[in-house]
Parts: structure tokens; sequence; C-alpha cells
């Protein structure tokens, strides 16, 4: 029987059927992983940084500057609003929902621009106050929405809100949650003694749970300064000089009001800036969260090469498939996720922190859409930092492996031994010359046995003290303060 020809070319068909539009699908189709198959672990973000959180903060802006210039009397005869009155504009914020998002889509349509349509939006809110309030100025207060303000003047505030809220409420408790767990497996195993591995060879034992302290106690370092990161803002006009202010009503001392507005939302002021708030804070922030991204990226790696290794063993999820073909497989997916993650993440949070920084002269649209890619940024950190969580709850120590990789290298027992010939020959004992060399000469590429070892000890003439120290030492208990030193993280 002829062989098939495998390289004839197979026959196209006479009428490909016509595909279905994914774009047109309803309900949407996600055009990104965070928004689709992630959305689940990236969702507590949404409330802070997607467009329609970005919108609700403008309100929530927007209200609080005209509450701000009422309570104050900055405008001559403008009327003081009632608790009631304030309270209705701010449950425009508190009720802030798809409704809303919906309809300030419909303004934006006819104004083609966004922060307008926040303002017509107020407004509308205004002249429907009588019919839940009864009696009420609201309504003639309307002008004072969006008084002396530049879009910017907003969206910097609101970005400030936005991104405070999400690393406040979401980013930091997911990431502490993190670094804790770790220092609690550096806890628990800080008296397990490991073959440390220094180019990928052999070294000076210590402890897993020394290692992991290293790494949880780099991470915490980073969250520290992440937690006392400044997010400023300002409210200063279209060139940042009051210029409408002061001729609109020259009789405010108009940086008192900026700056006493932006510390009552909780944010710092920046009493000098162009049309933008500078943004070099928001760079500040994302090159620390992009540094706590690639500390866990070390730790990923490092765990990935523990599993590879056997030093972890992962408990199989029932019902999982590790490869296609192979069904032994129990991939170390969580940890290669996260370190994808943490990549695209990174590459966001550095590109954010270098654009931010630069505006031509006092204004240039540049971080309008940068800070669109805000979410992103801590969307991809978020889900690698919950990646991270899920593998390290799933993983054993292999106790036994470790136990016998130390056992077969008794030759990182030469570095005590040299360094105890040195301090005998300080002391002034004989026959201690060139104990590096001696020790390089017997263990450099050789494997040895606790009898080669304990042989050469007994025959170097150290005092008897020594001597015994040194032959009771085994790979295993040498660790030196490997296993206190975890207590650190205590402090």
């Amino acid at each position: 029987m002829a062989s098939p020809d495998v390289t004839a070319p197979v026959a196209a068909p006479d009428a490909a059927p016509a595909r279905v539009r994914l774009a047109e699908a309803t309900p949407p189709i996600a055009l990104g992983p965070l928004d689709g198959r992630y959305r689940a672990a990236v969702a507590p973000l949404v409330d802070h940084l997607s467009e329609a959180a970005l919108n609700r903060e403008r309100v929530h802006v927007e209200v609080e500057w005209l509450i701000h210039l009422t309570s104050h009397s900055v405008v001559p005869g403008a009327p003081t609003l009632s608790p009631a009155e304030q309270q209705y504009l701010r449950d425009v914020v508190a009720t802030f929902g798809p409704d809303e998002v919906a309809e300030l889509a419909e303004i934006e349509r006819v104004t083609v621009h966004d922060v307008k349509a926040v303002e017509y939006f107020l407004k509308k809110r205004l002249a429907d106050a009588p019919a839940v309030l009864g009696e009420t100025v609201l309504p003639d207060v309307s002008e004072l929405v969006h008084f002396a303000c530049t879009s910017e003047d907003i969206n910097n505030l609101s970005y400030a809100l936005m991104v405070r809220g999400a690393v406040q409420d979401v980013w930091l408790p997911a990431a502490s949650a993190l670094v804790d767990e770790v220092a609690a497996m550096a806890v628990e195993h800080a008296r397990v003694p490991l073959l440390a591995l220094t180019h990928g060879q052999p070294a000076t034992p210590t402890t897993l749970g020394k290692e992991l302290a290293v790494l949880a106690h780099r991470l915490r370092r980073q969250l520290r300064r992440i937690a006392s990161d400044e997010y400023l803002g300002k409210i200063n006009g279209a060139t940042g000089t009051y210029g409408a202010h002061v001729v609109a009503v020259p009789g405010a001392d108009w940086p008192v009001v900026s700056r006493t507005f932006v510390e009552h939302l909780g944010l710092t002021w920046n009493p000098l800036t162009t049309q933008i708030e500078s943004h070099d804070w928001q760079a500040e922030l994302y090159a620390d969260v992009a540094r706590f991204n690639r500390v866990l990226h070390n730790l990923a790696t490092d765990v990935w090469t523990y599993i590879s290794r056997g030093v972890f063993i992962q408990v199989p999820v029932a019902g999982a498939t590790g490869s296609s073909t192979m069904p032994h497989k129990v991939n170390p997916i969580r940890f290669e996720n996260a370190e994808a993650n943490l990549e695209l993440s990174c590459a966001l949070l550095d590109t954010l922190a270098a654009t931010l920084v630069t505006s031509r002269l006092q204004r240039d649209l540049t971080d309008s859409t940068t800070q669109r890619n805000i979410g992103p940024a801590f969307g991809h950190s978020l889900l690698a930092i919950d990646n991270v969580r899920r593998g390290l709850r799933a993983l054993n120590v292999d106790s036994a492996l470790l136990a016998r990789e130390l056992d077969e290298n008794w030759e990182v027992l030469g570095e005590p031994v040299q360094s105890a010939m040195r301090a005998a020959s300080v002391a002034g004992v004989t026959g201690m010359e060139n104990p590096y060399e001696r020790l390089k000469e017997l263990t450099r590429g050789r494997r040895l046995t606790a009898e080669d070892m304990r042989v050469f000890i007994a025959g170097l003439g150290l005092p008897d003290d020594v001597a015994a120290r040194l032959s009771a030492l085994t790979p295993g208990s040498y660790t030196g303060l490997a296993a206190e030193l975890v207590e650190f993280l205590e402090r």
C-alpha cells in the first residue's frame, strides 16, 4: 500500500463559511485578559481605576469644590448650603452607578469633552433638586459648578483620589497579605537546613526559612515606602496662576482656598504647577511599586527553581491537568503566570513614570492617554500577587531531599575548617600554614564523604576542643545563625 503524500497541499474549501463577528457580541467580549480570563482576580480595582471610577471621582471633586466655595463664603453673594443640600450633592456621588455612567456617556457624545459632560451632568442634578428637597438654593448656585476650573484641576485631583484608593484599599492589603504569608513560611521553616547554591554550585548551607525571610524583608521594605508615598493635587486654573480666580473674585485668598480644598480631600497640596499637576508623585509611586514587583519576580523565580530542584513539592489539584500529553506533570504555572504579569506591570509602570514627568511648556495631552493605563499596570501586579499566594499555599517541603542533598556535599565544610585553622594560627597553634590552599586542594571539584572530612580534621593538629567541634559538624548543622536571623522579621 502506498504511503500518503503528507507534503501535498490541502485543497481549500469552495466557499468558506462567514464567521460571526465577535466584536458585535452581547454582552461585549473582553479584548484584554484582565477584563476577561482574569477578571475575578482584579475586579476590586474596577471600583478605583476604571473609566467609570474616573467619572465618579470627577463628580466627587466637582461636588466638594461647590460645597467648599459655599461653606467658606469664597464668592460674594453665594448662599451657604444647608446640611440637607450638602447631603443631596454627596448622594449624587454615593449613588453613581451604571445608569449614571450611561447618562454621562450620552452627554459626552454631544460635548465631545469628558469633563464638560461631568459639569453638565451635575448642573442637571442641581436643577432637579427642588423635586427632591422642595425649596432649595441649589439651582441658584449652578454657575459655581466648575467655577474658575480648568479640566486638569478636576482630573488631577480625581486621579490622585483614584490611585490612592486603589493602592490603600486594594493593592496594599493584597501585597501585605502576601508578604505576611511569606514571613509565616519563613518562621515555619526557620530551622530547616538547606544546601545553598551560589552560581548554581553547592555552597555554605543556610535554612529554607532564612532564605524566605530575606525575600519577605525586601518586600516589606518596599511596602513601607509605598505606604508613605504622597498623593499630590492642585486647583489653580488654566496655567497655574489663579488668573480667572483673581479677576472674578479679587478679594479671596485663592492659594489658601486651593490648599484647604486639596487637603480637605486628603491630598498633599502642590503650590507650583503649570496647567497640570506635575505628576512627579505618580512617577515616585510607580517606581516603588515596580521595585516591589521586581523583588516579587525574584521570589517567583527562586520558588520555581526550588520546585524544579525538588525542595518544594506541589500539591496536585484534583481534576487539574498539567500537560495535554504528559499525565504526570504538575507544572509551577502560578509562579510562571506571576513572572509574566509582573513583567507586564513593570513595563507599564516604567512607561507611566517616564512619560508623566514631562509636559511641553504649560500643557500637552500625553498624560491624558497615559494615565488611562494606570488600571492595567496595577491589574497585572495584583494578578501576579494573587497567583503567588495561590502557588505558595500549594507547596510542601521535601525534607528527605534536603537532608540527602546536604549529606552528599560534605565538601561545603571546607569553609569552616579553613576558617578554624586561620583562627588557630592567630592564636599561636603551629602547623596551620596555608589553610585555604590546603582545603582547596582537598575539596575543589571533588565530592567528599563524612569520613574523608573527619580524617582530614583529625590530622591537622588542632586543639582538642576545636577538632571535636569540627568533627561534630555536618552539612546539615552548618547553618550559622540562619534560624535566629529569621527573628529580625518580627522586629
